[in-house]
Order: C-alpha cells, then sequence, then structure tokens
C-alpha cells in the first residue's frame, strides 16, 4: 500500500531513511518538495479516511522543554495516524540536562523508540540529542530553527497558489527570531522572495543572510530587508507575522517590544498594500484580541486590544491561519514517515 501510494511523481527517488530533521538548511530543495508532496497524498488519505499505518508498531518519544498545542498534537496525532505510540515528555518529566547529560539521555532512548522529537531551548541541544542517537531526531523548535512550521507554511501557499517559486513572503515583526530566520531559508530554498518588515535590531543574523543569499544564487530565491513596512509588503503574495514576545523571554520585555514593534502590525492598511489575492499566515498562537489571559494582562499594562494582528485581519477571508495549523500534523507526518520507513 505504501509503495503504491508514494511511487508516483518521482517521490521513490528520494530516499530520506535514518536522517534528522533539525534545520531546513540541511536538506536540498528537492528534499524539501519530497516532503511537501508526501505531507499532500497523507492529507488526501485522512480527508478520504484512507487508513495509512504505514509505522504500524514503532514508538516515538516526545520531548517538550517548552509547552505547545499544535507541535505537540501533531506528533501525537500524526503517530497514532501511522500506527505509532508517542510517550509524551513535558517540561517536567525527564531529567535531561539537569541529573543526566544530552548524551546520555539520547542514548537511551534510541534503545527504546524509534523516533525522538524535541521542543525546547537551544538548538545545540536538539543537534547534541541527534549526534548521540541511533534512531532519526526531529527538531519541534528550538530558539534558533522551527522546520516543521516551515514545511507547513510552505504547504499552505503552494495549495493557495499551486506554485512556490517566485513566490513573495513578507515577514513583518522579530525577523531574528525562529520563525524569522526558518522563513529565510525555506523561501531561499525553495526560490521564493522572502522580505522582512522589521527595525534593523531585529533584522536577521548577518551569517544566515550571507548563506541564504548564496542559496538563493542557485535557486533563484531572493532576500529582502526593509524597516518600512509598506515598502515591504507592496504587492507581496504572502503576509506573516509572529507574536512580539516569544516563548521562554520575560514578560519585562512586553514595553519595549510594544514601542517597537507596533509600527509593524498587520491591519487592514497593510493587508490592504499586499497583493488582491495576498493571504495572512501566522504560526499561533496569535493576540489578535484580549480574549486570554496574556492578552488581557497586555491590555491592562499598555491599553492595547491587538497586538502583531488585528482582529479584522486574522479574521478575514485573507487568513489561513487554520488551513496552515492543520497542516502541521501532515507535514510533521511526512517527516516521521520519509525517516522511519523501512
Amino acid at each position: 500500500m505504501y509503495e503504491y501510494a508514494f511511487s508516483k511523481g518521482g517521490c521513490r527517488m528520494v530516499d530520506l531513511r535514518g536522517r534528522d530533521f533539525l534545520k531546513l538548511l540541511d536538506f536540498t530543495p528537492k528534499e524539501i518538495e519530497h516532503l511537501l508532496k508526501v505531507a499532500a497524498t497523507l492529507k488526501k488519505q485522512k480527508h478520504s479516511h484512507v487508513s495509512h499505518k504505514y509505522l504500524k508498531g514503532k514508538q516515538v518519544a516526545l520531548i517538550f522543554e517548552k509547552d505547545s498545542t499544535r507541535t505537540r498534537c501533531s506528533f501525537e496525532a500524526g503517530a497514532v495516524d501511522l500506527g505509532m505510540h508517542a510517550t509524551y515528555i513535558g517540561p517536567t518529566g525527564s531529567q535531561l540536562g539537569k541529573k543526566e547529560t544530552i548524551a546520555d539521555t539520547a542514548r537511551v532512548l534510541c534503545r527504546m523508540y524509534d523516533g525522538i522529537e524535541y521542543r525546547g531551548f537551544d538548538q545545540t541541544i536538539v543537534e547534541d540529542l541527534a549526534k548521540y542517537s541511533s534512531v532519526p531526531v526531529w527538531n519541534g523548535l528550538t530558539n534558533e530553527f522551527h522546520p516543521t512550521q516551515m514545511l507547513a507554511d510552505v504547504m499552505t501557499v503552494k495549495e493557495e497558489f499551486g506554485r512556490l517559486k517566485g513566490i513573495t513572503l513578507c515577514f513583518c515583526g522579530d525577523a531574528r527570531n525562529n520563525v524569522g530566520n526558518s522563513l529565510m531559508v525555506v523561501c531561499s530554498k525553495l526560490g521564493m522572495n522572502f522580505v522582512c518588515a522589521a527595525p534593523k535590531d531585529l533584522f536577521p543574523k548577518e551569517e544566515l543572510v550571507k548563506t541564504c543569499e548564496e542559496i538563493c544564487k542557485k535557486t533563484g530565491g531572493s532576500i529582502r530587508l526593509e524597516t518600512d513596512i509598506m515598502k515591504a509588503t507592496k504587492d507581496a503574495d504572502v503576509l506573516y507575522t509572529d507574536v512580539w514576545v516569544s516563548m521562554g523571554e520575560p514578560m519585562e520585555l512586553w514595553e519595549s517590544r510594544i514601542k517597537l514593534l507596533k509600527p509593524y502590525q498587520v491591519n487592514k492598511a497593510v493587508m490592504e498594500n499586499a497583493s488582491k489575492k495576498a493571504i495572512f499566515l501566522h504560526c499561533l498562537p496569535s493576540f489578535h484580541n484580549i480574549d486570554t489571559t496574556i492578552g488581557k494582562e497586555i491590555y491592562e499594562k499598555f491599553g492595547i486590544t491587538e497586538m502583531e494582528v488585528t482582529d479584522e485581519v486574522f479574521e478575514s477571508s485573507h487568513s489561513r491561519v487554520f488551513e496552515e495549523a492543520e497542516n502541521r500534523m501532515h507535514t510533521i507526518k511526512a517527516v516521521m514517515l520519509e525517516t522511519l520507513k523501512k
């Protein structure tokens, strides 16, 4: 069944068995496109209620040093769909880096599980897990990169426009965070045009920019950094933003970030400045109203009801945030399947 479902379109020409999934810089454009094709097939099977338990009997460990909704649910639901069992290890559920070294943790878990997911802090942690593990390790998010999110993002863009090459994506906000970094990488890999609208202090690191510019020379993509949001978003196909204070950063940052990033809010005027057919994406969660504990707290302290995106844009016909969220599961399933298959 697996061979039949994935033999079309040259999918079998790409072999990712046993590979770690740590950052998209490690993957070729062909390999990324392959994962998107597999994800699209898995999505069709899911929507058609076609069983696809290709990894029946396997087990995966999910290490979460940072809490999550979409990443955890995508890995857990995806594992079940593929016939696997998943063990969730939360922020207080292991001795990783406390009483037990990362190397020792990896060498223990890889003898019990077929794959290991890590969501947490520094990129070196997931890299070290992979170094000492004999089974594939997947990055569910680190401070530097968020590769599983990127696959869902570009899958959503491709579903909307039918292509990726030549599409212009503009990220508005803190472009040096894991999402901004990873968007620049995936756009350069797939021949897309990446534009960031941000204060200069929040531009991606120069070293990563240069790396992506070199990739663009081969793929036909481009990188542009702007401080003027209207100039950056002009005729863009995709507008993307993220929260102004990332997970794990102190609440004390909110006041300075609000002052710094308020000019980069995605609102009606910014959305209308993009292409008429432009879509809006957000990795979620989003502070587009005050219907959350933190949203209310920010309103009480600073008097603002919307932050990185207005509720008007978030709930508009341009928004594809929930399609994007669903695609987290399909693309994560593709990663697990392709790296664990026999």
